[in-house]
């Protein structure tokens, strides 16, 4: 692969030139007052990292499977899942043990709703039930 380092790795100037235009792209969004985005049609799965960076978290395949979910599940019902519907999809896919509201809440110590949500380039959710 063009520019990449001996051992196969991509050269750092390359990451942050990636991250800095995804960051970029994120500025020019229109987003409310805490940073949800206004039109969840603008999110792209470019802009994950950068959502995931504001919010203060490290992007673990745990939150990337929630956040994957949430987008899923909104193409498909034009809406975002509540809590108990995550935990269910939760313990088929990651084991019943993860699939707890606290197990939640230590990957999205803001609340899902605040959170993952936002990652996931949702709205800010208008009924508090996805954090209940």
């Amino acid at each position: 692969m063009q520019g990449s380092e001996p051992n196969g790795e991509i050269p750092m100037s390359v990451s942050l030139a990636y991250e800095t235009q995804a960051q970029r792209t994120l500025d020019l969004l229109e987003r409310d007052e805490e940073g949800f985005l206004l039109d969840a049609n603008d999110w792209s799965p470019a802009l994950v990292e950068a959502l995931a960076a504001e919010a203060g978290l490290e992007l673990t395949a745990e939150r990337r499977q929630v956040i994957d979910y949430v987008r899923a599940y909104y193409e498909k019902n034009a809406a975002v899942p509540e809590a108990r519907v995550l935990l269910k999809h939760m313990a088929a896919t990651m084991g019943p043990d993860k699939a707890s509201r606290r197990y939640l809440y230590r990957l999205f110590p803001m609340g899902y709703g605040q959170q993952a949500c936002k990652i996931a380039g949702m709205r800010k959710p208008r009924k508090l039930m996805l954090d209940v």
